[in-house]
């Protein structure tokens, strides 16, 4: 599958933008209970993970260029890409579990500023790429 990079640089943008602030009004509303919508969930992770392969391959695709075998290049990079992003969730746990513990700020209230930074966040990408 192949889409026009500009679109899918706009795509990434939107999706942090929109996963922000709908971490925010969950945040916001939760009052304990059950959180509602699952699959609305899934289809959006479905959805954003697409647009955000879309913007890994197309990244993958100039770095490879004309390499025939693409096995190990492309597992190097999934392998990187993921312990990136397990290295990241663990930082904002840790963060979390110090805010909490230490500072004694609820849970809701760090997701909520963590939310609002990372959507503000996303809408400078996105004004930068519109």
């Amino acid at each position: 599958v192949r889409a026009p990079a500009g679109l899918v640089e706009i795509g990434i943008a939107l999706t942090i933008v929109i996963s922000a602030l709908l971490a925010l009004l969950l945040a916001w509303r939760q009052h304990g209970g059950p959180v509602q919508g699952q699959g609305l969930r899934y289809g959006m992770a479905a959805a954003f993970g697409l647009i955000h392969g879309l913007g890994f391959s197309a990244f993958l695709r100039s770095l490879l260029g004309a390499e025939e075998s693409i096995a190990l290049p492309l597992l190097s990079f999934k392998v990187g890409l993921e312990v990136g992003q397990l290295l990241i969730v663990a930082v904002v746990l840790l963060l979390g579990a110090a805010a909490e513990r230490l500072f004694r700020i609820p849970r809701r209230g760090w997701v909520m500023a963590l939310s609002v930074l990372i959507a503000v966040a996303g809408l400078g990408l996105l004004a930068q790429r519109l």
